[in-house]
């Protein structure tokens, strides 16, 4: 489906934001607060917190990347690019060119930048900015992303770049998706070196993720390339706003996504999104086509796609569509970025969610962001018994065996081991 040509008449503006919040077991990009009067200034509990955070943060990435042995080029530094020729683009006259990463199309004059702020027209030939300069490199556990049907209670590295194809209004990485690389800290750490530190740290995956990972995808099939020869699995959390060849580049080194399907309707991808609903249901059927394992995090937002009744259409689609053993999860919203006057979602409006997606005979579906909630653990929808049991990110009991519940034998879909 075709939506026209963004034309960028003009650089982008940028939010400015130069601070990540901590995230993950360890963080790599985190850097002092912004400055402040000294005259003025007043140490809150938050801010103390952050500091005692940024404190650890610091030993944890002495660990992580190994400080003493990097050279200064690779310590964090503000501004940092690292450019690749992209092969994702079409010359047009004037030096001009059309990208063909994402829906958008973006027709790019020369010395301008595409939507997502991180490709740049240099001499009528089309460049990733964040070609190996990451500015979140964390060990999270793989339940974060969330993946809840692959390698429980592993550890997976997860990097992002900044950048994004989308202006979500409720973004809760917004400092760095809707920032430019000139505005954030970033590190040098090309392919090799993500899977080095994977297998120093013990990692059984590396994830791309935080903001929008197919905006960096040279980076990513570099890196997941090399990732897979290791013996590790890939894994993505994506918007799934991206064409179907560089979509099916990715398949082949990808084992798992997840993809935000953040409504079913185009109304609510316009305006809170800046985007489109159908590319990102292609995305989602290509993905189960390619063999991908996939899994569907769907936030429930007050007042904006908390609608029972949209809520049953999109589950039927999945089902019929995707198969009803697609695992999807129900993620309740807090108040964030532009959306701060809305409520977080009543956990009563993800359990009626939950009951809508399973009489749409769906067979695994989750609550998230509601730690310790009954329905964070897995259940075999055969026999009826809890499979795999969680608390927030920690898992406790794990009952399948070889794709297998150990209990009656149903297989389960994911990757297990």
């Amino acid at each position: 489906m075709a939506y026209g040509e963004l034309i960028v008449e003009k650089a982008l503006p940028y939010s400015g934001v130069d601070e990540k919040p901590i995230t993950g077991y360890y963080n790599i990009m985190e850097k002092s607060g912004r400055d402040r009067d000294s005259s003025s200034f007043q140490l809150t509990r938050r801010d103390f917190l952050k500091l005692c955070g940024t404190g650890f943060c610091a030993l944890s990435l002495s660990c992580l990347l190994g400080w003493p042995k990097l050279t200064q080029a690779q310590i964090v530094k503000k501004g940092f690019v690292n450019t690749k020729l992209s092969p994702y683009f079409t010359p047009l006259d004037k030096k001009e060119i059309r990208c063909e990463l994402c829906p958008r199309h973006c027709r790019v004059p020369r010395g301008k930048r595409g939507y997502c702020g991180v490709r740049e027209n240099r001499g009528g030939k089309y460049y990733s900015l964040v070609y190996g300069n990451p500015c979140a490199f964390n060990l999270d556990p793989i339940e974060k992303k969330p993946l809840f049907h692959v390698l429980p209670s592993t550890a997976s590295l997860s990097i992002a770049t900044v950048g994004c194809n989308f202006h979500c209004k409720f973004c809760q990485n917004w400092e760095i998706s809707q920032s430019s690389p000139e505005d954030v800290y970033s590190y040098d750490v090309p392919p090799e070196m993500v899977v080095q530190k994977a297998r120093e740290m013990g990692a059984h995956s590396v994830a791309y993720t935080y903001a929008e990972p197919t905006i960096f995808i040279e980076y990513m099939l570099d890196t997941a390339m090399l990732v897979r020869k290791a013996g590790l699995l890939n894994v993505m959390h994506s918007n799934g706003f991206i064409n179907r060849e560089p979509l099916e580049h990715l398949c082949a080194v990808l084992d798992a996504a997840n993809i935000d399907l953040k409504s079913y309707t185009e109304t609510f991808y316009r305006e809170l999104c800046s985007g489109h609903l159908n590319p990102v249901l292609e995305t989602l059927k290509t993905l189960r086509r390619e063999g991908v394992h996939l899994e569907i995090t769907n936030l429930v937002i007050p007042t904006q796609n908390d609608d029972m009744s949209m809520v049953g259409d999109m589950c039927r689609w999945i089902r019929e569509e995707l198969g009803e053993d697609t695992p999807i999860h129900f993620a309740r919203f807090y108040p964030l970025y532009k959306l701060k006057t809305l409520p977080p979602t009543p956990v009563a409006t993800l359990e009626k969610a939950r009951k809508v997606a399973r009489d749409a005979g769906l067979n695994y579906v989750y609550i998230g962001n509601v730690p310790g909630h009954e329905g964070e653990n897995t259940i075999c929808p055969r026999c009826g018994k809890m499979i795999v049991r969680r608390a927030g990110y920690m898992v406790g009991e794990i009952n399948v065996q070889g794709g297998m519940c150990t209990y009656c034998g149903k297989p389960i879909p994911g990757i297990w081991a």
